[in-house]
């Protein structure tokens, strides 16, 4: 089961050191406006963002098995920040670029609404939270 890894250190206000077991590694942070330092995407971006890449993915994917002149596509995400920082709702922008028929449009606009991603957020997605000792070397 993949895993994501985030470590903050009380020296570091709220920023965030995230990293997956395929090696990658990113900050998330807060914006300045409530208390952080701005070094890195919010949790709420980082969603934003994950139905954004997830989007844009699993739409090239099908236009090229099928073989579908899709140039381009672009996806924007956007979200409130209420102050108590649940995501409530999120509005994607669907921009397809190429020409494709009225009828590939329709499906690609199919195919972003059943990404990975988007089912999970509109699925209930169910979150197990236990607590661990504390981890060795810290």
């Amino acid at each position: 089961m993949p895993t994501i890894t985030g470590h903050l250190a009380s020296a570091d206000r709220y920023v965030t050191d995230l990293t997956t077991d395929s090696g990658h590694a990113l900050l998330a942070d807060e914006p300045l406006i409530d208390g952080g330092e701005n070094m890195g995407p919010s949790p709420g971006e980082l969603l934003a963002a994950a139905l954004t890449a997830c989007t844009c993915i699993t739409v090239r994917m099908y236009a090229t098995r099928k073989g579908w002149p899709l140039r381009e596509v672009r996806t924007e995400v956007s979200f409130e920040r209420p102050p108590d920082h649940v995501v409530r709702h999120l509005t994607r922008q669907l921009h397809l670029l190429g020409e494709l028929t009225p009828e590939q449009r329709q499906r690609l606009l199919q195919v972003a609404n059943a990404c990975p991603v988007h089912k999970a957020l509109t699925g209930g997605v169910s979150v197990d939270t236990q607590l661990g000792g504390e981890p060795a070397g810290i």
